[in-house]
């Protein structure tokens, strides 16, 4: 199938046509990314500079942060400032590069997910080898992440920009994604959309599966660990099980079907590409008491740093005040 676009950009119809509720969305998801932002990079510099979070859950942690703040920023910053725009577009190669983006850092959070979920299982079930075993696979864990994720996203990005585009290209959402860009291509997308389920949503459906029965295996090992062990244990998986379904279940809906789109898919389209990555860090943290604790050590390392510094700021001021009057 050859290659033949007249399309140099897509409109996009976003959220919502209502002027005042454009305005009142551009104040919602403005907090909503700066808390996201926020949230993820103060878990990946907790991380950083915390010598107590030097296990591989906490490095799993960290790059699932970097995972949410890039992908939350290839949609957030646009969908925000076209809340304020009259006229929505979005160039041909912009759209490209933005579907691109989502699928390689989406695709690598799933299977990071099913590291994460590996490594908790080590934790609970081999604890006494834990450090051994995960020092060994921790790197090629992460290496499979990205690849898993890069691998899918060039898989759809190059079916995606093969289409040929004669004409339509108005696109019923806030962001450009599989789905709308097949109902704008002026071909049979039927067997390509096939394609797309199992690129996508076939993947999601077998590794949330995966995913639950793994769970379902660590929770019934606990019987036989003491209350304070099981305690952790489910706090720790609690906290692992709701970020899967948070992740998994929205894009099971999205792309578990054939070509289509319904009105509610822009609702789990902003679960997924907007709240998800804003739940992640907040989950994380407020159930870890380890992460809240060193968390309270670096604010209180920087709260102190802070007045010795104004101190010697003052101390310095009154000695030169004293000088300049002593002349």
């Amino acid at each position: 199938m050859g290659h033949s676009n007249n399309v140099t950009e897509f409109v996009l119809l976003g959220l919502t046509q209502d002027l005042e509720g454009q305005n009142v969305l551009f104040v919602m998801f403005l907090l909503i990314y700066i808390v996201t932002m926020v949230g993820n990079l103060l878990i990946v510099m907790t991380v950083i500079f915390s010598p107590s979070l030097g296990s591989p859950m906490y490095f799993f942690l960290a790059y699932l942060s970097v995972m949410d703040a890039v992908y939350s920023t290839a949609v957030s910053p646009k969908m925000i400032v076209d809340l304020l725009c009259d006229k929505k577009t979005i160039s041909f190669p912009a759209c490209m590069g933005q579907l691109f983006i989502e699928h390689l850092f989406g695709g690598a959070e799933v299977f990071l997910l099913v590291a994460m979920a590996y490594d908790c299982y080590v934790a609970i079930c081999k604890p006494l080898h834990y450090l051994t075993i995960m020092n060994q696979v921790c790197i090629l864990l992460l290496v499979v992440a990205w690849v898993g994720g890069f691998l899918h996203s060039v898989v759809q990005l190059l079916f995606v920009y093969s289409l040929p585009f004669c004409g339509p290209n108005v696109i019923d959402n806030f962001v450009c994604d599989v789905y709308p860009l097949l109902e704008l291509a002026c071909t049979d997308t039927y067997f390509i959309g096939l394609t797309m389920v199992a690129n996508g949503g076939a993947i999601c459906m077998v590794i949330f599966i995966l995913l639950l029965i793994s769970y379902g295996v660590i929770l019934s090992s606990l019987k036989t660990h003491s209350q304070e062990k099981r305690r952790k244990a489910l706090s720790t998986c609690s906290s692992h099980i709701t970020v899967v379904v948070l992740c998994f279940v929205p894009c099971i809906f999205m792309y578990v079907r054939p070509v289509s789109n319904f009105p509610i898919d822009k609702c789990m389209t902003v679960v997924y590409t907007v709240i998800t990555p804003m739940l992640n860090p907040l989950i994380y943290t407020l159930r870890n008491s380890e992460m809240k604790n060193a968390m309270e050590k670096i604010w209180s390392r920087m709260s102190t740093t802070g007045r010795i510094r104004m101190c010697i700021h003052t101390e310095n001021t009154i000695a030169n005040a004293k000088a300049t009057n002593g002349q």
